[in-house]
C-alpha cells in the first residue's frame, strides 16, 4: 500500500485515482499520520429478497410485558 502526503494527493489526484481504479489502495497522510484511504469503488451488489425466509419465528407473546422478577433485575 502506497502512502502519500496531503499536498501530493492534492497535486496528483488524477494520477492517484487512475492507480486506485487499477486496484491499488493508497493511504493519505497528514503530518506523517494516516488520515484517509483511497480504495477502488465497488457498487452495491444486488440483494435477493426472502433469502432467509423461514429461518426465524417470533413467538406470539413477544411483546407481552416482562415478568416482574425480570423487570426488577433491570431496575437494580
Amino acid at each position: 500500500m502506497t502512502e502519500v502526503g496531503v499536498h501530493e494527493a492534492k497535486t496528483h489526484l488524477s494520477r492517484l485515482l487512475r492507480r486506485v481504479a487499477a486496484g491499488e489502495q493508497i493511504i493519505i497522510t497528514s503530518g506523517g499520520r494516516p488520515t484517509a484511504r483511497l480504495v477502488p469503488f465497488q457498487p452495491n451488489q444486488s440483494r435477493e429478497l426472502g433469502f432467509d425466509a423461514g429461518l426465524l419465528s417470533i413467538p406470539e407473546d413477544f411483546d407481552d410485558p416482562l415478568p416482574s422478577e425480570v423487570v426488577e433485575d433491570f431496575e437494580r
